[in-house]
């Protein structure tokens, strides 16, 4: 990053005390606590950026070839699976097929790949066991729910006794270092708030099911062993990172969220979202919320292995500023756009399948907002080894690879051919995993 932006991005950390109810944090008294976590917020995100995320990319790029020498699978099976474990992307052969994946859970913290890879989690402390689902105390929740373990100063591998439906009463506020790790359990987050990722760093979330997010009322909200505040209304995210870096978000199954799916603002960055399931939804993934938002020219976020599914209208994902690489995704169905962005973001698309929709008005994969055709072609945007079906088109923008842009040299990525997303994205969602049994 050059220093100018450096400069600026510190500046407009340092001014956040002033702006913040205009950002809508939704936090009602920024303390001497917030203040804190903003600035080691701040401190984070400039370590987790990467001046050449070419050097991300290109080594996901080299593990996905690896992982699918000798396969070449093109349709997407929708019946369940029943044969032996298919370890189908580098994330998952990481850990997957591992009959011992229960008695060394941890490993999964060394599975991350693209942006995210700095995520380990909760992988230096201890267990901590969810065994109660309720969420009805606010300002001291109780031991043995999730909200009582993610609140915790310490790292934790957080894990759940059984199934569980945990409807949260309010936005559940997570401190850094903690793993979210439902495998071998349905843990479904439903009919209340959704997960915040707020000034905080070093976070995983894996194999939960999120549904039906409303909006928080908002109210005295403990956020921190040592801290209470008050907090406004919340969004209606599924889960909302804002101001966080080295986030791993993986397995996830996702859907009717009030606002957006996932949402990534206010310089958030080293973000991987991996073998997500998302359907019937609107607005899928924000990736800064607002043109004036120069903090997140230093975003940089990994898409990958996802199935984007039924019921989706729009941003899967939607990116202003950043570095957004959009890798091996298969979209089945969307209503509006599958990827759109304003404030010239540089989004490189490569091996994904796109299916358009019916509508003869729908057929283009990209959407550019508030910039005319002699602003937005400058912007990069571009399309490699993608496949287009159903009339879908991809509209690109900027130069292509030639020795202005400034990954050609480093050859940015060599991902699969989106003919191979079927078989690298077979497993999206939350996976039905039994103790010592290969996942």
């Amino acid at each position: 990053m050059a220093v100018a932006d450096r400069t600026s991005v510190l500046f407009f950390f340092l001014s956040l005390v002033a702006v913040i109810p205009v950002l809508q944090a939704n936090i009602g008294e920024f303390d001497a606590y917030w203040q804190q976590k903003a600035k080691e917020a701040e401190e984070t995100a400039s370590k987790a950026y990467n001046s050449h995320p070419e050097e991300i990319t290109d080594s996901l790029a080299k593990q996905v070839d690896a992982t699918l020498v000798g396969t070449n699978a093109t349709r997407r099976n929708l019946r369940k699976y029943n044969g032996p474990c298919l370890a189908t992307n580098p994330i998952d052969r990481c850990w997957r097929c591992r009959a011992d994946w229960m008695s060394d859970r941890k490993r999964l913290a060394d599975c991350a790949q693209g942006f995210g890879h700095k995520a380990i989690g909760g992988k230096e402390g201890k267990f901590y066991v969810v065994t109660d689902p309720s969420d009805n105390d606010m300002a001291n929740p109780k031991p043995g729910t999730l909200r009582h373990a993610v609140i915790q100063e310490e790292p934790l591998w957080i894990i759940f006794a059984k199934s569980m439906v945990i409807r949260l009463n309010q936005e559940l506020i997570m401190t850094s270092n903690k793993t979210i790790d439902a495998r071998g359990t349905h843990v479904l987050i439903a009919n209340g708030a959704g997960i915040t990722i707020q000034f905080i760093q070093n976070v995983i979330i894996h194999g939960l099911h999120i549904h039906n997010i409303v909006p928080g009322s908002g109210g005295m909200i403990r956020d921190s062993v040592n801290h209470i505040g008050f907090r406004t209304r919340s969004d209606g995210d599924g889960i909302s990172i804002f101001g966080a870096a080295n986030i791993w978000i993986d397995h996830v199954s996702m859907s009717n969220c009030s606002d957006g799916i996932i949402d990534a603002i206010m310089g958030s960055t080293g973000i991987t979202i991996s073998n997500g399931h998302f359907t019937n939804h609107n607005e899928v993934m924000l990736f800064g919320a607002n043109d004036a938002h120069v903090i997140d020219k230093i975003m940089q976020i990994t898409v990958a292995f996802n199935h984007f599914g039924q019921g989706l209208e729009q941003r899967m994902p939607r990116c202003r500023w950043g570095f957004i690489h959009v890798l091996n995704n298969d979209y089945t169905h969307w209503l509006m756009y599958a990827i759109g962005g304003s404030s010239q973001p540089t989004i490189i698309s490569q091996g994904n399948r796109f299916i358009a929709p019916l509508d003869p008005y729908a057929k283009q994969v990209t959407h550019r907002d508030y910039a005319t055709e002699d602003t937005w072609s400058k912007w990069q945007w571009r399309s490699e080894g993608d496949v287009m079906m159903n009339g879908a088109f991809f509209v690109e923008s900027g130069e292509p690879h030639i020795e202005k842009y400034p990954f050609s040299r480093l050859e940015m990525i060599q991902a699969k051919p989106g003919s191979y997303v079927t078989r690298l994205t077979r497993f999206a969602g939350a996976l039905d995993c039994k103790p010592n049994q290969p996942c």
